[in-house]
């Protein structure tokens, strides 16, 4: 059982979750993109949100900033978070510019106000659940394009909820968070997504 919650945590890490978003918008988006920008957007995206961050990680690890992947302590979680808000301001500034996609433009704002919240909690010694942030942020994203566009993703979205379940109890169960720090990681997380809304919708 701890194996299989254990890879839950992993599968659904967060450095995924805001490819796997970019990823979902361009699955059901029916502007038309053409093919060598969409590559090129993903293969952007996967470098800065994904290899970068783990390549980072290693560096950290190694001057011993930090000791965990899951950045057990508060203290361990500022740095990366830092690390990571430059990231998405890189990512805004180079790669989705507001006149470029503008649903993928603020779908990365609410990335980074979640990612500066979380901040702002670690340094205030809470420890919010980036997992939860994460799936929250995506799984808000991912019901409003398909409000917009005016898709039918009810079974996703019954997926999506389940997967939101498995995560929040893995993190229960691997004693990794309390049930308030869930509960404000699903806040901190889905919020900023649904007050964006009105940009973009």
């Amino acid at each position: 059982m701890n194996q299989i919650l254990k890879s839950i945590s992993y599968i659904f890490h967060p450095l995924l979750m805001p490819l796997l978003g970019v990823i979902f918008y361009f699955s059901k988006s029916p502007r038309f993109i053409p093919e060598p920008v969409i590559k090129a957007k993903l293969f952007s995206i996967t470098i800065l949100t994904v290899i970068l961050p783990i390549l980072l990680f290693y560096l950290l690890k190694t001057i011993n900033k930090v000791q965990s992947f899951h950045l057990e302590t508060v203290k361990e979680r500022q740095l990366p978070l830092i690390i990571n808000s430059c990231i998405i301001v890189l990512i805004l500034v180079r790669v989705l510019p507001i006149n470029d996609i503008p649903e993928l433009y603020f779908f990365f704002i609410g990335i980074l106000i979640s990612t500066i919240t979380c901040l702002a909690l670690a340094l205030a010694k809470f420890k919010a659940s980036i997992h939860m942030i994460a799936s929250a942020g995506f799984f808000m994203f991912a019901v409003a394009v398909a409000i917009h566009f005016k898709i039918n993703i009810n079974g996703t979205i019954a997926l999506m909820c389940i997967i939101l379940g498995a995560i929040a109890t893995s993190r229960l169960h691997l004693k990794a968070h309390t049930p308030i720090e869930l509960i404000v990681g699903c806040f901190v997380g889905l919020l900023p997504q649904l007050v964006l809304l009105n940009y973009w919708m």
